[in-house]
């Protein structure tokens, strides 16, 4: 038995969804870094312009998330999409019949800085699939990855997820 078929086999790699950002405020990345590092007060690279020139300007701390408000594509009144929720059935593959699903380990890589003024783009693929045997019997994980990019191109971060259903 395997829960892993040729169309799940098919989907790996193809984009999901995608969502682009609004430009990234100045303000944003202050308020990120305070509430982050409260009760302490965020390094001065976050919110001191003058000091940040030293390492090419205010740049957002690397856990940013320009999507943690609204964003410019999906719209708030688009129907809602989950940032870490996935199905199969979003590509047009049987979602496979699960009875849990858990997250197990989220993994980040990081590029360019994101900085005030840039616009982000992020897809959701998912980029692997494989088995194991476990207590509850085979499991299936499966590696969901969002990669975010600039409007200059360049790739800002790679966050992958990795979820173990059975």
């Amino acid at each position: 038995m395997t829960w892993i078929t040729d169309e799940m086999r098919g989907i790996v790699g193809k984009v999901m969804r995608e969502a682009i950002s609004h430009p990234i405020a100045l303000s944003d990345i202050r308020k990120w870094a305070m509430a982050v590092y409260w009760p302490e007060p965020p390094p001065r690279q976050y919110w001191d312009e003058d000091y940040a020139a030293q390492f090419g300007g205010i740049a957002a701390p690397e856990d940013f998330n320009p999507f943690a408000w609204t964003a410019a594509m999906p719209t708030p009144d688009d129907p809602p999409v989950s940032m870490s929720a996935f199905r199969e059935s979003e590509l047009g593959v049987a979602t496979p019949d699960y009875k849990a699903i858990l997250l197990t380990e989220i993994r980040a890589r990081h590029g360019a800085p994101m900085r005030p003024g840039d616009v982000i783009r992020c897809i959701w693929k998912i980029t692997d699939y494989m088995e194991r045997e476990g207590r509850m019997g085979l499991m299936l994980y499966t590696t969901l990855s969002q990669e975010f990019t600039n409007q200059r191109g360049e790739w800002v971060r790679t966050l992958d997820s990795v979820f173990a259903r059975y």
